[in-house]
């Protein structure tokens, strides 16, 4: 889609559809570590495993022992239930704003590092605020197993009902300060991907849109680690705030995001916002490449396979018709064209 082409029903249909897809596939596969990523964020190390090597092996072998290899995809249903309104609000919120914003761009015809952060963070708040209920549901049935005495949900449907009857509508959107913190993280990384994919395209003397997979992974991996780096004490704090409301008398109960801070603080120091950070590196650098390439590679395919956007019929020379216009678009150098033309993540 070039500068000045509006976005279609069909740009954000691909958006999302690619979105989703690739999601499902790196939120299945990765479904394992992000089941010991969360309880370690509420919980702490299991016990003898003190050796923080032997944590994620220690955790595996609970879980098979105790809960069997369902243990290993709990919550995994509603992280999936909740992946296409999540990718669906966030890329038609993402791209509606790059839209709106595209005016602020640079000499090399690429958005502005503050403009795309606006248009990230925005997509971010309204995708928290759509979808906060599912993960509420999804870390309360990943971490219920290792409660004795709590009667578990069955469903995510069993889950929600639950939690309004007896915690009302707050508790759907318990966690959600936080998560609207973590809106920094979606601020950094996804500038960051833009970034990385044009220093590699530039350097391949390509375009973003025809990186390969592989230059594509390494984009995804960097960015998601350094927004992982940066932003990890808010899942700390989302995770048990989200816990708190399926216990009926938490050893620790928390008022608020500041009253967890304080405590968190207290009892664990500063490595107590970074537990299970190394688990989650592990689990976020290998889903961000599965995520960000499939979904790179599902939206080419969509996109050759179905344009978004009529071309010009081809005269008997081959050559494309040219159109005159007095849109601003038409002032673009092709090699500021070509680098809008791209799909981002």
């Amino acid at each position: 889609m070039t500068v000045g082409e509006p976005r279609n029903g069909k740009d954000i249909m691909y958006d999302a559809v690619s979105g989703a897809c690739a999601g499902a596939i790196a939120a299945t596969i990765m479904s394992p570590l992000d089941v010991i990523k969360t309880r370690l964020q509420v919980y702490g190390l299991p016990d003898g495993s003190r050796n923080k090597g032997s944590v994620i092996v220690s955790s595996l072998q609970n879980i098979l022992k105790n809960e069997g290899r369902r243990g290993l995809y709990r919550g995994l249903s509603p992280t999936l239930a909740a992946l296409l309104p999540n990718w669906a609000v966030y890329f038609a919120v993402y791209g509606q704003l790059k839209e709106l914003l595209e005016t602020h761009v640079d000499a090399s015809g690429h958005l502005k590092i503050g403009a795309n952060m606006i248009a990230a963070s925005g997509a971010g708040a309204a995708t928290a605020i759509t979808t906060n209920p599912l993960w509420v549901v999804k870390t309360r049935l990943q971490t219920q197993g290792m409660r004795v005495g709590v009667v578990p949900y069955t469903s995510i449907a069993s889950a929600l009902r639950r939690i309004v009857h007896e915690e009302g509508f707050k508790g759907l959107y318990s966690g959600l300060l936080p998560s609207l913190a973590g809106i920094s993280h979606v601020a950094i990384q996804f500038p960051a991907y833009e970034q990385f994919k044009y220093y590699l395209a530039e350097r391949d003397h390509t375009t973003t849109s025809d990186l390969s997979p592989g230059k594509v992974a390494i984009a995804s991996s960097m960015s998601k680690v350094l927004a992982s780096l940066l932003t990890y004490p808010h899942e700390v704090i989302r995770s048990r705030l989200q816990e708190q409301g399926h216990l009926k008398n938490p050893e620790t109960h928390y008022d608020g995001v500041v009253d967890c801070v304080k405590k968190v603080f207290k009892k664990h120091g500063v490595s107590g916002f970074y537990r299970g950070c190394g688990t989650n590196l592990l689990r976020t650098t290998p889903s961000a490449v599965i995520t960000f390439t499939s979904y790179e590679m599902i939206n080419r395919f969509l996109q050759h396979l179905v344009p978004p956007h009529n071309t010009p019929s081809k005269p008997d020379g081959g050559q494309p018709l040219q159109e005159t216009s007095n849109d601003v678009s038409d002032l673009q150098t092709p090699k500021m064209r070509t680098n809008h033309s791209t799909r981002t993540l």
